[in-house]
């Protein structure tokens, strides 16, 4: 079972996990119109006769919220497989360090890093509570898992690019939670990775291209297979490091960025 948001990367995910044969998926939105719409096309391309799905409200800023959506998940599942955390926000109009708030620096903390913290707490201590399951039957040498869980970082988690320090702030801070998250958690059976994407053609990002002069321009440039990521694209990452072909796997930071920290760093 799967915990993830509704749009964009994560409407993605829970498309691909239904293609791919899950059992069931719980799409988790502070939309919760979003998160319902997102359970109809997942239940529409389901391949599992047994499929589940169901919709849910988070604020993953607050505690209690969280632990509402996790207790909901083991309600209605049972148990929790794997755990994809990408709700997050990014910039809409560039701004200097010399310009820009308090206000605004930590508002993309809030939800970018504690946010992140917060569900990976949880889930975390969700999935230790559960017993452990064999990897694969058919590789018994990849030993028993609790669970796995991919938080969404960006290319952002590795450079820096002009006029966003917040987001890129708060993104290097999911790879890093990632990597400490993912050593706490490895005795218990727990898998914790860092998906690092670069543009992808989310909502999110024609938001940031429409507001941020000059970064349409910027993305063809700067990209050297020469276009944006579809969502797909990312989602593909994602089920991989869920996967039993992953098993041995944790503490990653997967780039899924065309070539475009290459060129950052060139």
């Amino acid at each position: 079972m799967h915990i993830l948001t509704g749009s964009g990367i994560g409407r993605a995910c829970a498309l691909l996990f239904a293609k791919e044969g899950a059992a069931g998926v719980m799409v988790a939105d502070l939309a919760v119109d979003a998160a319902n719409d997102v359970v109809a096309e997942c239940k529409a391309v389901a391949t599992n006769s047994q499929f589940q799905a169901e919709a849910i409200q988070v604020d993953i800023t607050q505690e209690d919220s969280v632990r509402r959506l996790m207790g909901r998940m083991i309600d209605v599942f049972k148990r929790m497989d794997y755990c994809v955390n990408c709700a997050g926000i990014g910039v809409q109009k560039a701004v200097d360090i010399a310009g820009m708030s308090l206000a605004e620096f930590q508002r993309f903390l809030d939800v970018n890093t504690v946010g992140m913290f917060l569900v990976t707490r949880e889930a975390s201590i969700t999935m230790r509570a559960q017993e452990p399951q064999a990897v694969s039957q058919s590789s018994p040498g990849r030993g028993t898992t609790r669970g796995a869980i991919v938080n969404l970082g960006s290319g952002s988690s590795m450079i820096a690019t002009p006029g966003v320090l917040p987001y890129t702030a708060s993104k290097h801070a999911a790879l890093g939670l990632s990597k400490n998250s993912a050593l706490d958690n490895a005795s218990h059976g727990i898998r914790v990775n860092c998906v690092c994407p670069s543009w992808t053609d989310t909502p999110m990002v024609r938001e940031a291209m429409s507001g941020v002069e000059g970064l349409s321009k910027f993305i063809e440039t700067a990209v050297p297979i020469g276009r944006i990521a579809m969502p797909e694209e990312v989602a593909d990452a994602v089920i991989f490091l869920c996967s039993p072909r992953s098993s041995y796997v944790t503490g990653c930071g997967f780039l899924v960025d065309g070539g475009t920290t290459l060129t950052a760093l060139r």
